[in-house]
């Protein structure tokens, strides 16, 4: 009788323990669901200002101006050309085009409607009018764990921050990067928490991985600066890579007000987004070998019977007995012919096997991946030979536009 009170002292513990793990998981200040991650072409930054002989009129007149605008705006950027020159499309094909009106801010009165507004274009049906390709080659998916340094201390999942609600407005769709945004409900508060993206054991990372279905792990970080309450704001923004929270780049904004902290942010996900693009096209968001469990080879299967090999038969061909390499090629692409017209190029180099565009940017700098029969300084050696302007970087070639020739100067009179 003497070990009831001790018992029922163990069992009110538990209750306690199990109502701190509850409360550290429920609670409505958490959480924030990402937006539709689909890939859509996006322009945004839209202004209208229509009159109407009614609200309902004038929204609907002001969204199919955005959508014609929008078209303009989304030639211009892939063709690197003036928005006039778009070709000029039927209300019924921009609809058949479009997959959604983006309201940033918006005014209705009873007969005019002023707003801000985007456009998303479908990647497939706009793709095919615009010359380009629909799709884009992604990354492996990686777990973005966005971390807030607030009043002096971290926060990631255990709170709702707004650079958790910056990350779940961003529309992911048009990026190279495939990233896996948790909600922050449920087990994430207790997983995914502001130390953990600064662990560096390789164990609870694996579980993690596979837990939301990853590769690797990013983490973008902001430090906020107040000067004084409702005053200037300063961020501190800082992309980061893997389990060991090593720093890509990083960059600095300022706002006046704290009003103004919501559209720091979102500017603040579009930049780190940016950073975490390049290093994708510079090969540095390759997953971590150590976060891979591979099978364990047995000795035996080691073992090779050289009576039974293959004879290598030798030939006067240089590259007959090298081994195909996938390499990275960077070459501007000012306009979508540059990108065929470059292809074109590199595939009648001698050596290359294939050669396709794995990341397009119109007006900008792509990415080629070539398969070469050689390493990367062959290959350089012989896109130099075939009368490409080539520069060597860190683990990938540039492929330059040739220098306009000037031409010659008549020769003086008599």
């Amino acid at each position: 009788m003497k070990a009831a009170p001790r018992y029922i002292a163990f069992l009110l513990g538990l209750m306690g323990l199990a109502a701190i793990v509850y409360a550290q998981i429920e609670g409505g200040d958490r959480g924030v669901a990402p937006l539709d991650s689909s890939g859509s072409f996006e322009v945004s930054g839209i202004n209208v200002d229509v009159r109407a002989k009614d609200a309902e009129s004038a929204r609907l007149g002001g969204w199919r101006i955005a959508q014609r605008k929008g078209w303009q705006l989304l030639w211009a950027k892939m063709h690197g050309g003036d928005a006039a020159t778009a070709p000029t499309l039927a209300d019924s094909a921009l609809d058949s085009i479009v997959a959604g009106i983006v309201v940033d801010d918006e005014q209705t009165g009873p007969s005019r409607y002023v707003a801000k507004l985007g456009v998303l274009f479908d990647r497939a049906r706009a793709g095919q009018i615009l010359g380009v390709s629909g799709q884009i080659v992604r990354s492996p998916p990686l777990l973005v764990i966005p971390v807030e340094w607030s009043g002096g201390g971290p926060r990631s999942f255990e709170a709702r921050t707004e650079w958790q609600k910056a990350w779940a407005r961003f529309r992911a769709g048009g990026s190279p990067i495939d990233y896996v945004r948790p909600p922050g409900i449920g087990p994430d508060p207790l997983l995914l928490t502001a130390g953990q993206a600064q662990r560096p054991g390789r164990i609870w990372w694996r579980t993690l991985l596979d837990l939301y279905g990853a590769s690797d792990v990013l983490s973008p970080q902001v430090r906020l600066e107040r000067l004084w309450p409702g005053g200037p704001v300063i961020g501190h923004f800082s992309a980061r890579h893997g389990p060991d929270d090593r720093l890509l780049s990083g960059f600095t904004l300022r706002i006046e007000t704290s009003d103004s902290l919501p559209a720091m942010m979102d500017e603040g996900v579009r930049r780190i987004d940016q950073i975490y693009a390049d290093a994708l096209a510079m090969g540095m968001l390759r997953p971590d070998p150590s976060l891979t469990i591979e099978t364990p080879i047995g000795p035996d299967s080691l073992v090779t019977n050289e009576s039974e090999a293959t004879p290598v038969e030798e030939t006067g061909d240089l590259t007959t007995n090298t081994d195909v390499n996938a390499l990275t090629v960077q070459f501007d692409t000012p306009d979508v012919a540059s990108v065929g017209a470059t292809e074109a190029a590199v595939r009648g180099t001698p050596g290359v096997k294939a050669a396709s565009t794995s990341s397009l940017a119109l007006g900008g700098v792509s990415v080629m991946r070539v398969s070469f029969a050689g390493d990367l300084a062959a290959l350089k050696l012989a896109l130099t030979a075939h009368g490409l302007r080539v520069e060597e970087g860190s683990g990938a070639l540039r492929i330059r536009r040739a220098a306009a020739t000037p031409a010659p100067s008549a020769p003086p009179g008599p």
